[in-house]
């Protein structure tokens, strides 16, 4: 076993070396190195088991129940560890008992994995910090427009077609707005951070000469947007895309699929309706409670989506072009001239 600071892992890891995480897969779920993959020493379950006894029991029994669990599963790790091909790394939350047990049987079975020093969290530190001082020059190009533009649709089809593109929406695993959990994944802010810096730095070695992005606000969901990307997004410029209020209606129903989710959708209604006139707001519940749900979302953006959309439109700096399109092919076709081919 041999112990290797994040420095030297993140090293390695360019060189396609497999970050191996061994904490339960409910904390790889949470949070992990981007690229990572998950041979647990324990399951959830266990985990919690001896998180029980370590706190109702003693530190010793913990350590013996561990034990207990963990030895009888090393045939089976061992098998897993020797069909990893080339160098291996191996961490842990502080890089402790875990990834040094982990390490240590390996070690002794003839493998030769290194360990992080410091664990995950060491990374996590290092994200943070790093965030905190990035410096992004590459000039931004913002997607606004009205809640069902289907701007992110757009900027994965730019994607797609090789333009650069940072889907933050993707990262958040959330749409943006109260609704925006529903049929979705949501990420913390450690697992957002982390795939944000990764994916800030492969966009800076490709030395794009411009990055797309969707006016988000600055909180998507439960994650918050760095300072230097929410100003970087103010001075960019801004492609203002405009379609008709029927085509967003329509767009709006395809994506949430609210026959799908009936009771998400209205609970997360009960989170703005006190912010609407009550005849409104009343107008809008009974299309929800009659499962009409063109109706309820062209009046939630009447009444609602729109106005704050105008509102929070005024606080950008660059340049703004108007988009006028029919459907979103249109708009597409729109964008692509403007921005002409990717490089």
């Amino acid at each position: 076993m041999h112990d290797i600071s994040l420095e030297q892992c993140m090293a390695l890891r360019d060189k396609e070396a497999t970050l191996v995480d061994v904490r339960s897969p409910g904390e790889f779920e949470e949070f992990r190195i981007p690229g990572s993959i998950n041979i647990p020493l324990f399951t959830n379950e266990e985990r919690a088991e001896i998180g029980t006894i370590y706190k109702q029991v003693s530190v010793e029994a913990a350590k013996e129940r561990g034990l207990e669990i963990a030895s009888a599963k090393l045939p089976s790790l061992y098998k897993q560890f020797k069909e990893l091909r080339g160098t291996t790394i191996i961490y842990c939350w502080r890089g402790g008992m875990r990834s040094r047990t982990m390490a240590t049987v390996m070690s002794l079975m003839g493998l030769k994995p290194y360990r992080l020093s410091g664990g995950i969290r060491t990374y996590r530190q290092w994200i943070q910090e790093s965030l905190v001082n990035y410096d992004w020059r590459i000039p931004c190009i913002v997607l606004s427009g009205h809640t069902g533009t289907g701007k992110t649709d757009m900027l994965r089809q730019l994607q797609a077609e090789g333009y650069p593109v940072l889907d933050l929406e993707e990262m958040a695993g959330h749409r943006g707005s109260v609704f925006g959990h529903i049929g979705q994944v949501p990420n913390n802010q450690k697992m957002f951070d982390a795939m944000l810096f990764e994916k800030l730095e492969e966009l800076k070695s490709a030395r794009v000469p411009c990055l797309l992005l969707e006016a988000e606000s600055r909180r998507i969901g439960k994650v918050i947007l760095p300072e230097f990307l929410m100003d970087a997004k103010k001075a960019g410029t801004v492609l203002d895309i405009q379609l008709p209020i029927q085509v967003r209606v329509r767009n709006i129903v395809k994506e949430y699929e609210p026959s799908k989710h009936p009771t998400a959708i209205r609970e997360a209604f009960a989170r703005i309706q006190r912010r609407m006139h009550t005849p409104h707001a009343n107008a809008i519940a009974e299309a929800l409670r009659l499962e009409n749900y063109g109706e309820a979302v062209s009046l939630m953006l009447e009444h609602y989506y729109d106005s704050r959309y105008d509102h929070a439109s005024m606080g950008y700096e660059g340049q703004i072009y108007s988009i006028k399109a029919e459907h979103l092919e249109d708009a597409l076709k729109q964008i692509r001239a403007h921005l002409g081919r990717p490089e």
